[in-house]
This record gives C-alpha cells, sequence and structure tokens, in this order.
C-alpha cells in the first residue's frame, strides 16, 4: 500500500475489478496537505534543459534564462539571514541595490494554454538550491485549501521558513480569496520567501470579469506588486501537430475497458458529478490515489457552474497524476455551455477541456488493447 493511499483511509486497488470514485471519501490529514506542496508526478523530471523553446517564440528562450538566474539567486541563506541574495535583481552573488530590494519579491509567468508555463515553474521548484522541505509548490486552489485546513496564521507560520513558494494557475474567483492571498503572500513576502507564479490573467488584471474587481483594486495591485510579470507566447502544445481527441467510446467499450485495466475506476458521469457535492475539492487528489485509469460513462454537459468548477478541480488532480479518461456519451469540448465558456470562470473550463483531452488521448490504448 502506498503512503498516500494508507494516509487518506483507502483501501488499495489489488485486483483487475473496477472501483468507483462515487464509493470514495478519503480523509486527508492536514500535515498531509503540506508535505504534498512538491510538484506533481507529471512533472517529477522536467527541468530547464527538458523545456524546449519554440524558435519562433523568444519570449520562451527569455524565460528560461531569466528563471535559471532567478532560482541561481535563492541560494545561499534563507532571505531573512545575512546570506540573502538577489530576488529579482537576478545579480548571482551580488548583494541586492536599494532599488532591487524595494521591488517585486517574485516573478509571474503569464501566457496561454499549454505554453509550458507549469513546466518551467516545476523546473524552477528542482532548480532552486534548497532541500525539498523549504520549497512549495502548488495550484492556487491547494493554496487556499491549506489556509482552511491549517487557519491563516499557522500556514503563515508553516510557509514562512521557505525558500521559495511555487503557485500554479493563480485566479481569483471571488473578493474573499483576493483579501486572503493577498494578505498571505505581503506576509511571506515581508518573511523573505520568494514567490512563482503562473497564470492566464496578468496579476494587475485576476479577478476581471468574475467579481467587482474595482472594488478591490488595492488588494489587486498589492498582489501585482510581489511580482515582476514574464509573457510567454505561443501554441497550446497539447494541440499543436497532434490529432484531434478521439470520439467518445460506447458504455460497452468502456465497460469492458474498465474491467480489463487493473487499477481503473468505472462511475456513471452524472452519479459522479453528484458525488464531487460531497468530497471537499481539497480532498480530490486523494479520491484519485492508486489509479491507473478512470472510465466514465454517459458524459453529459454540467448542469450548472459549482459543479462545472467541481469538475475543474477533478481534472487538474488527473492531469497532475496522468491518469488517462476513458469515456462514452458527449466528447470533452461539449462539457460547458456557451455561458460557461463565455463567462467569468471561461479560462478554468478551456483549461479543464484541454487537459480532459489529452487524458482521452492517451486512454486510447486501454480501448485497443482491452
Amino acid at each position: 500500500m502506498s503512503s498516500s493511499t494508507a494516509a487518506s483511509g483507502l483501501s488499495p486497488i489489488t485486483d483487475a475489478a473496477p472501483v468507483s470514485l462515487c464509493a470514495r471519501e478519503p480523509h486527508v490529514p492536514a500535515d498531509r496537505l503540506v508535505a504534498e506542496m512538491v510538484p506533481p508526478p507529471r512533472f517529477d523530471s522536467v527541468r530547464f534543459a527538458t523545456y524546449i523553446p519554440d524558435p519562433g517564440q523568444p519570449s520562451q528562450t527569455e524565460a528560461v534564462r531569466v528563471l535559471e538566474d532567478f532560482a541561481a539567486g535563492l541560494g545561499g541563506a534563507h532571505a531573512t539571514g545575512s546570506g540573502r541574495r538577489g530576488f529579482l535583481g537576478f545579480g548571482k552573488g551580488r548583494a541586492r541595490s536599494a532599488k532591487a530590494q524595494a521591488g517585486p519579491r517574485g516573478v509571474y509567468l503569464d501566457g496561454g494554454y499549454g505554453v509550458g508555463k507549469t513546466h518551467l515553474l516545476a523546473s524552477l521548484w528542482h532548480a532552486t538550491p534548497a532541500e525539498p522541505a523549504l520549497k512549495a509548490f502548488g495550484t492556487f486552489v491547494e493554496l487556499t485549501n491549506l489556509v482552511g485546513a491549517l487557519g491563516f496564521q499557522k500556514t503563515v507560520e508553516t510557509l514562512s521558513g521557505h525558500r521559495l513558494l511555487c503557485i500554479d494557475e493563480f485566479e481569483l474567483d471571488d473578493p474573499g480569496d483576493t483579501v486572503l492571498v493577498s494578505t498571505l503572500l505581503g506576509r511571506l513576502v515581508d518573511a523573505g520567501v520568494a514567490l512563482a507564479a503562473t497564470s492566464n490573467t496578468l496579476p494587475g488584471k485576476l479577478g476581471e470579469g468574475r467579481f467587482a474587481a474595482a472594488d478591490f483594486l488595492r488588494e489587486i495591485q498589492g498582489l501585482s506588486a510581489h511580482f515582476r510579470t514574464l509573457r510567454i507566447d505561443g501554441e497550446d502544445y497539447r494541440h499543436r501537430g497532434l490529432p484531434q481527441a478521439p470520439a467518445p467510446y460506447s458504455d460497452e467499450q468502456v465497460t469492458k475497458a474498465a474491467y480489463a485495466t487493473e487499477g481503473a475506476s468505472l462511475d456513471d458521469f452524472p452519479h459522479l458529478l453528484e458525488h464531487l457535492a460531497k468530497v471537499h475539492p481539497s480532498r480530490y487528489g486523494a479520491l484519485t490515489d492508486g489509479l491507473r485509469a478512470v472510465c466514465l460513462t454517459d458524459v453529459r454537459p454540467v448542469p450548472d457552474q459549482s459543479t462545472a468548477l467541481r469538475l475543474v478541480v477533478l481534472a487538474d488532480r488527473l492531469y497532475d497524476r496522468e491518469v488517462p479518461v476513458l469515456a462514452s456519451g458527449l466528447p470533452f469540448d461539449r462539457l460547458f455551455s456557451e455561458e460557461m465558456l463565455n463567462g467569468g470562470y471561461r479560462k478554468k473550463y478551456f483549461r479543464a477541456i484541454s487537459r480532459l483531452t489529452a487524458l482521452a488521448r492517451d486512454a486510447k490504448g486501454l480501448v485497443e488493447t482491452g
């Protein structure tokens, strides 16, 4: 049994019979949330050297250069100690100037879907010369879930000794998150923690289209002040030169593949959506412990926005863990209504479609070999 499976209180998957995600209600101790703030398995082996910049997109090459310098500048003692080195002065071994000290303490990677932002963020984590326990990596949702599990002050205390905090998929969806994250990052910067984040939205425009951002302009501007923005241009690599996602299979094909694949789950999609409402999103990673494939029947449009946002989190966790998704019903690009795709959460939904499409491609072999 893996340590994560044991920690979640789930039974290990020991035979080829599919399990049901709807039968799983994992318990996740708060200390596991902290210990698992590392790059997900999909990005265990990525490094700056394995990132292949598009020759037609010079911003990609520039991002690698800047981030390599950023990582080198985080060597030596913790930022609050006398051995502190530059954050965004990027001076290797040089003391930061007064201007750099007053400037941003982090780097913000802005770009479209699939241009390699998470690859670069994980590479930064790996390249930073500090023990893993002194570096934290998580999505924005995982960070807010950590605060919910530990409490604000305990989260500050836990992360203040870190050399680096990497935040993937940085988005603000409500005023409460705006104030919470602004205050948290401000406290961590004061403690000497370097920041790095990725998003599809420039830091000064976080929250636009989703709530009355003007009412929280001070907090949003405060967040923006923590970061130097690096724009990364390019096309979604998941669609570049790759075939279209396979069409959905029949219920019979999906069921047969689930029974033929050791470590697979099998669920009716509408029932799974209902179950997600009963499990806190911070436990969606544990929900997938031990899975080697997710098989879904009767995929249909998501009925409402709350359900859609829960599905986005599940899609992120499956993508992080490289779990193939085999499905019958509608193709994944028809999950969300036009109203959703044109609304304030559209970037989340497009990301979910892109990731589920990639996982559907990965699942094609389950039918061929099953």
